[in-house]
């Protein structure tokens, strides 16, 4: 055959693709020069529209598909803060001019993102109105945009990598997988809603977290969702066809291994319950405009002690067969151990052999003349058939504003106050996190109200619980989607760290959940009942449970140190 036969054929099956590339991605890439040249108020509103889409992909609705067009939408606006739609290089600007460009644009992304993830926090407001009302418009607009500065200094960071190719993509993935990582840990922390957590619905891509983490997700994430139309745009303006079967392979190759994976992981063989161990767990939907007042208190113990004689139907079963009865968090919101009539109460409730774990307020010392204001602390208690504590764990990730006022007396003085109503906040338990020690059940990991969105912070003692409780309230916010997003992420922790969780509201979410993040029974929201079920078993510690953020790490370090080099080249 003839050599420049070949060369017609090849030219002619470049040429088909090239056409077809036409046809298919012309106007998505019409789409991108429209969003990089947006400037002033309309770039604003694209981006703040982009962010507050990308919540969709969160619990309850877990429609991360979303994020395949809001996360190119934020490619492309910064994109033209940058300049990239020109084909003059001497038209871009010096990076540093446009860092506060790429960092509004990630900003008003941000702002977005986060008022449609956590407008649920008004609601707490709302329980005392009188009270706090006036301070919900701040809290719900301040938080969000205080959050979205971790956002807008990730899309700067970014930008100074920016290049008209795909790693720019590498490069936005790794500094907002930073960006995430340090609204984790700075100011104590508040790592609601991660990106990766577009990754952790249907159960089987969930199992991914056993490996990465939420954090090493995230940075998978922003490659796997930003990939597919933005390669496809640039292979268009670039009459590029391989360039966008690259974007497309960025997105179905991890997520493909990743589904895979997960369903290994589903199929082999569940671990044994543990032998001995009956839970009742009850949730009694106290509304939370009672749980602070004091001439409710009596009647919400004795609530409490009327559900927890009752089986799943309704009928009094006086606890017959059950070894440990799991009461929410501040299911007591008094003191107990100070109280010998709520003391006996709880004796007389307990058959002999079943022990209450439960949610209350508990003090250093007596409430005397001398000391009307010992330290507090929001505590689980253990309590044996007699009534008397045997095991505490006192919580240690305190919520701020809820549970403690920073900078109090500066605060107080200008009107402000926190939600709990317990005078002067509660005080600290003792760090790192010991192990929950109760007669009957393994080795547990206690874990109070938002501790339980903390990864890597799950298990803190040298020994390595089997089972993780958490309680919790969530009575604070209402039929909304906070308490949704909540159990979902407590949810992730057990596939992270390969460990049964058992989770208990006041009036949330209530639920058994294995070692690989099924629901094997739950409580629904605003649902009044109990759970009668065994303790799941533990599987052996997933890599993330060895080495925590490490594997993170080193994903993250191999990613800049490959966009460190194609940066030097270029």
């Amino acid at each position: 055959m003839p050599l420049s036969g070949g060369n017609s054929t090849a030219e002619r099956d470049t040429n088909g693709r090239v056409h077809w590339l036409v046809g298919v991605a012309e106007p998505l890439r019409g789409l991108a020069h429209k969003i990089r040249t947006l400037r002033g108020w309309r770039g604003r509103v694209v981006a703040f529209g982009a962010g507050a889409l990308s919540v969709l992909a969160m619990a309850p609705f877990f429609i991360w598909a979303i994020l395949f067009f809001t996360l190119p939408v934020l490619v492309w606006l910064i994109d033209g803060t940058v300049h990239l739609a020109s084909a003059d290089p001497a038209a871009r600007p010096f990076k540093a001019k446009h860092l506060r460009s790429a960092g509004l644009t990630g900003w008003w992304f941000g702002a977005g993102y986060f008022l449609a993830g956590l407008f649920w926090i008004g609601e707490a407001f709302l329980v005392e109105a009188e009270r706090f009302a006036w301070l919900m418009p701040f809290a719900v607009a301040l938080m969000p945009a205080g959050l979205a500065l971790f956002y807008g200094a990730a899309t700067a960071a970014a930008s100074l990598f920016w290049r008209p190719n795909l790693f720019r993509l590498l490069a936005l993935a790794l500094a907002f997988s930073a960006a995430e990582w340090l609204r984790g840990h700075i100011l104590t922390g508040f790592p609601w809603n991660i990106l990766g957590y577009a990754l952790t619905w249907p159960l089987p891509l969930m199992q991914s977290a056993g490996i990465f983490g939420i954090y090493g997700l995230t940075f998978l994430a922003l490659l796997i969702f930003a990939a597919p139309l933005v390669a496809s745009a640039d292979a268009a303006e670039l009459r590029r066809p391989q360039a966008a079967m690259a974007g497309f392979l960025i997105a179905l190759v991890p997520l493909s291994a990743a589904f895979v994976y997960g369903l290994v992981q589903l199929a082999t063989p569940v671990p044994s319950p543990v032998e001995g161990v009956r839970l009742r767990l009850v949730q009694p939907s106290v509304p939370q405009r009672d749980k602070w007042r004091p001439e409710k208190q009596r009647d919400i113990l004795f609530d409490h002690l009327a559900l927890s004689r009752q089986g799943p139907n309704g009928a009094e079963d006086n606890l017959v067969g059950i070894t440990h009865v799991i009461w929410p968090e501040a299911a007591m919101p008094f003191l107990p151990l100070d109280t010998p009539a709520a003391l006996q109460a709880i004796g007389q409730m307990l058959p002999d052999g079943t022990l209450l774990l439960a949610g209350a307020l508990r003090a250093d010392g007596p409430i005397t003349p001398d000391a009307p204001r010992p330290r507090a602390f929001n505590s689980l208690i253990a309590f044996g058939s007699d009534g008397q504590p045997i095991a505490i764990y006192d919580k240690i990730h305190l919520v701020p504003f809820g549970e403690y006022l920073p900078l109090r007396p500066l605060l107080e003085g200008i009107g402000l106050q926190k939600l709990v109503g317990w005078r002067g906040g509660f005080s600290v338990g003792v760090s790192p996190r010991p192990l929950f020690e109760v007669p009957g059940l393994p080795p547990t990991g206690a874990l109070i109200c938002y501790e339980a969105i903390f990864p890597g912070a799950i298990v803190q003692s040298s020994r390595r619980p089997q089972v993780l409780i958490n309680v919790t309230n969530d009575g604070w916010f209402g039929e909304t989607t906070g308490p949704h997003q909540h159990f979902h992420q407590a949810r992730v922790r057990a596939v992270e760290e390969g460990l049964p969780l058992i989770r208990v509201a006041n009036n949330g979410i209530t639920g058994v959940i294995d070692a690989n993040g099924r629901v094997l029974a739950r409580l629904n929201l605003n649902e009044r009942g109990v759970i009668d079920t065994v303790l799941p078993g533990a599987r052996p510690p997933p890599l993330y449970a060895r080495f925590g953020d490490g594997l993170f790490a080193l994903l993250w370090l191999a990613g800049a140190g490959l966009l460190w080099l194609v940066h030097r080249r270029a």
